[in-house]
């Protein structure tokens, strides 16, 4: 298991998401007006949400879990294997979600709503991160 990988891409969205929570204003009347810092903001998230599918990745190719055609079957061999939950894999689906908005529709991102979701949905990653941690720390991969 490249748990040195793991741990390192958990520290980087763990900085993306503090940085990102720093500069989240509480309303979206003031984020809708912040310009350059909210493109910020969209590339942290983003590149948080990579980092999160690329340690499911790592996880599934170390652990030998099957050969996946994309990100949804990584994350479902992920939960067959106890290594995720359900909860987990459906926070995973909207974060996905989310990212393919703003990798794909940049300049036509609906502000309001992402600054909605990102108000209600920012802590999931912390709840990702706990659960890879407890995984890592209690020797799981040794099945």
């Amino acid at each position: 298991m490249r748990k040195d990988v793991i741990k390192t891409k958990i520290k980087e969205i763990e900085e993306s998401i503090g940085l990102v929570e720093e500069h989240l204003p509480d309303t979206f009347e003031e984020f809708s007006s912040m310009g350059l810092i909210k493109d910020g903001i969209y590339k942290r998230i983003e590149f948080a949400i990579e980092n999160v599918f690329d340690i499911c990745a790592v996880i599934n190719t170390d652990l030998e879990l099957g050969i996946p055609s994309d990100d949804e079957e990584i994350v479902e061999n992920l939960v067959k294997n106890e290594i995720l939950s359900e909860e987990i894999k459906e926070k995973l689906r909207l974060m996905k979600g989310f990212r393919n908005i703003v990798v794909h529709k940049y300049g036509k991102i609906d502000d309001k709503l992402a600054f909605e979701i990102l108000m209600e949905n920012i802590r999931d990653f912390y709840d990702f991160i706990r659960r890879i941690e407890g995984f890592l720390e209690n020797g799981e991969w040794e099945r």
